[in-house]
């Protein structure tokens, strides 16, 4: 109830602050916001091709069906380890893309339960990874940074390593 009250009254008294400080350094807050706001249109111009060219891979990526393939291809071995095989094609598309992942997450959901050992993997491996190719590529765009195959490789690995430690500790634990 508290945090209710505190979260309607955050942002309002957010603004309050910075008008009062704005006054009392004797700062034209409008103008400032202006120059802001116009800093940021010119970084959203130049992210746009970096954004539109990730979701045109990602886009071509999943109607290719790799991922589908690709787990197809490594599922009885995944199995053999076990690990999660059901996971493995979240496993594959999280990496790339949230909006995919979040639609084979709940198709992983709705075929084997949200209280299932499976379920919880899933789950556990959606809060624990990222969306490596799109994260980097914004970071990077952003700064005009173009070296990042190392950068790539550890946040891969991190990935590849999320999907075992969850199935691993799931496994454990439930």
């Amino acid at each position: 109830m508290y945090i209710t009250k505190f979260s309607i009254y955050a942002l309002p008294m957010i603004a309050l602050i910075v008008f009062i400080i704005g006054a009392k350094k004797r700062i034209n807050i409008f103008d400032e916001f202006i120059e802001g706001a116009k800093e940021n249109l010119k970084l959203a111009i130049e992210l746009t091709p970096i954004l539109i060219t990730v979701m045109l891979s990602v886009g071509l990526f999943r109607a290719s069906n790799i991922p589908t393939y690709i787990s197809e291809l490594l599922s009885p071995t995944i199995s053999q380890l076990g690990l999660s095989a059901e996971c493995l094609p979240l496993a594959l598309i999280r990496p790339i893309s949230n909006s995919s992942a979040m639609a084979v997450y709940e198709d992983i959901l709705n075929q084997y339960g949200v209280d299932s050992l499976i379920g919880l993997t899933a789950s556990v491996m959606m809060g624990a990874s990222e969306t490596t190719f799109y994260t980097l590529s914004l970071y990077f765009g952003t700064v005009k940074f173009k070296n990042m195959r190392h950068t790539l490789f550890c946040a891969l690995l991190g990935d590849f390593t999320t999907y075992i430690i969850s199935s691993i500790v799931t496994a454990k634990l439930f």
